[in-house]
């Protein structure tokens, strides 16, 4: 947290002393680690003419068998609305397209085209390179620190999205 930060958490403070401002420590350091992986990434990611939540799509369906769209969406934590919105753009460019389910003709099946899967397999290897450097600054110790604490705040947010509807 920087000083500007610290600022603002003060005034913030005096203005409602009635808030319990502390989670925003935690909030505020995952949304800062977030948005400077995306700073790192966006390079790689326009020069794919693909956004970091376009390649996530294609990512997972790179590797697995049609799928529906519900299913891609709970598998990605992802709600089924922004979900279609990402997989229309997609589907638009030719990087996935939507077939008919034998099985249930009320949803369809999602798959990853040729042209997808080029694009993750141009992307990927940039992507790892840039996030191994950055990852790489850290100790052994400091990588399997944040791995058990990060997957600990995600099951906490995961229950706590269930609870909440």
């Amino acid at each position: 947290m920087g000083p500007e930060d610290k600022q603002a958490w003060q005034r913030w403070a005096e203005a409602r002393p009635d808030l319990d401002l502390s989670p925003l420590v935690i909030i505020g350091a995952l949304k800062h680690a977030g948005a400077m992986l995306d700073l790192l990434l966006e390079p790689v990611f326009e020069a794919a003419s693909i956004s970091s939540s376009e390649f996530d799509v294609l990512f997972h369906l790179h590797r697995a068998e049609p799928t529906i769209a519900r299913r891609l969406a709970a598998s990605m934590g992802r709600s089924s609305a922004a979900l279609s919105k990402a997989l229309a753009k997609l589907e638009r460019r030719g990087l996935v397209e939507r077939q008919e389910n034998q099985a249930d003709r009320r949803s369809a099946l999602v798959t990853i085209t040729d042209a997808g899967a080029a694009a993750v397999e141009e992307v990927l290897p940039q992507r790892l390179a840039l996030e191994a450097a950055a990852v790489g600054a850290l100790t052994d110790r400091q990588r399997a620190d944040a791995d058990r604490v990060l997957r600990a705040v995600a099951q906490v947010f995961e229950a706590a999205a269930r609870r909440a509807g």
